[in-house]
């Protein structure tokens, strides 16, 4: 466990790939009462809009949902990214599967305000649109930000998730078409082919939104590569002779008083010193309250 894990850990939010899907349940509903997408377009990653006052974009572009084919198709789609989502929950562990998204969210954040600086160092002519028939209309940064913020989706998280999934189950089958068996190896690495190429076609504005929502996968890949070739009850066996080892060493940094455990028995258990206690004598948090006070004559 990390230092970080074990400060941070218990912040963790746990089912977070079905509170992710919840959000898109709801960025759906808007979409379907409202089909004009004014609602909508208050609420999109727009960089510009963000450094105006409008802050409350740095989480709600998490409603907008990635598009879809329909009711059915939709449905089957939810499904599909909370039971892979899940599933990494599961492997991985409640915090590191949170760092992995919100890494993913944030780099997302980064990218858009990296691509509004992009515009205005090296293509501040954009806002000044061309001379049609006899009247200049000018292009606002505020109209112009408000079209790109679109790109800026859930949408490459959601293939950075299933990108993951692949690499860490790729013996796994699915059903394409609900039908034909494949290994989910197989799909990760067409949808990867599919996404550089997406990538090398695309243009700036598309290349930043890829590129800044997928850095996520890249920093797992290659923090996690020694890892690809093992199964998840491998990887627990390991996690487990690891704790083994560190448990008989004997060198811990924390001990209950009272019963004996350490973060090694308890990684989520918090340890604090008594101060009406003489001496160093430190407990858990379950007998921390409930402990007798030792007292030196």
């Amino acid at each position: 466990m990390s230092p970080f894990e074990r400060k941070f850990g218990k912040y963790a939010i746990r089912n977070l790939s079905f509170v992710l899907v919840s959000c898109y349940a709801v960025g759906y509903l808007l979409e379907l009462v409202d089909k004009s997408g004014f609602v909508l377009s208050w609420l999109t990653l727009n960089p510009y809009a963000i450094l105006h006052g409008q802050v409350w974009r740095l989480v709600t572009w998490i409603l907008i949902p990635p598009s879809s084919g329909g009711l059915f198709f939709t449905l089957i789609m939810l499904y599909f990214y909370c039971s892979i989502g899940t599933t990494l929950e599961r492997t991985w562990g409640t915090y590191r599967y949170n760092v992995y998204l919100f890494q993913g969210m944030l780099f997302t954040v980064a990218g858009s305000f990296l691509l509004m600086g992009y515009c205005y160092l090296f293509k501040p002519t954009i806002f000044l649109s061309s001379l049609t028939g006899t009247v200049l209309t000018i292009q606002t940064p505020a109209e112009y930000f408000a079209v790109i913020a679109m790109m800026f989706s859930t949408y490459y998280i959601n293939m950075s998730i299933f990108l993951a999934f692949a690499a860490t189950f790729p013996d796994a089958q699915v059903l394409l078409m609900f039908i034909i068996p494949i290994r989910i190896k197989w799909m990760g690495m067409i949808y990867a082919v599919m996404l550089v190429f997406q990538f090398l076609s695309t243009n700036v504005y598309g290349k930043f939104a890829i590129g800044a929502s997928l850095l996520n996968f890249v920093v797992f890949f290659l923090t996690s590569r020694n890892m690809m070739h093992l199964n998840p009850k491998q990887i627990h066996r390991r996690q487990e002779f690891k704790r083994d080892v560190r448990r008989n060493t004997g060198i811990t940094k924390h001990k209950c008083a009272i019963c004996g455990r350490t973060e090694v028995d308890s990684p989520q258990m918090q340890f604090r010193f008594c101060s009406k206690c003489d001496g160093n004598y430190e407990y858990c948090e379950e007998h921390l309250y409930t402990h007798t006070h030792i007292k030196r004559d």
